[in-house]
């Protein structure tokens, strides 16, 4: 499994920037992304920011992530997933035969 991290840019030089989650941060290659300001989300994948994410799905990545880390302790992860509890599972659009 790969797990990205959601991430805030607290400061940038447009190549690289220092990114924030969690009180933990590191320097991110920014080389595939179009200069984002500082504040904005991104998913962080071995120190390489992937994509923008908008502030919810900041949330739900960071909540599914508390939620792998109930389960993992054995614990009820379900209020980490309250967006997909009692609905039927549904294909990205690009997998979709519409």
């Amino acid at each position: 499994m790969c797990l990205g991290l959601p991430m805030t840019i607290v400061e940038t030089d447009g190549t690289s920037a220092l990114c924030e989650f969690r009180g933990g941060q590191r320097r991110v290659s920014m080389l595939l992304l179009s200069n984002p300001p500082v504040g904005a989300h991104v998913l962080v994948y071995i120190d390489t920011a992937i994509r923008l994410l908008d502030e919810e799905e900041a949330r739900l990545i960071g909540a599914a992530i508390d939620g792998l880390g109930a389960a993992l302790d054995g614990e009820d992860c379900d209020r980490f997933f309250a967006d997909l509890i009692d609905r039927e599972p549904q294909l990205p659009a690009h997998l979709r035969s519409e």
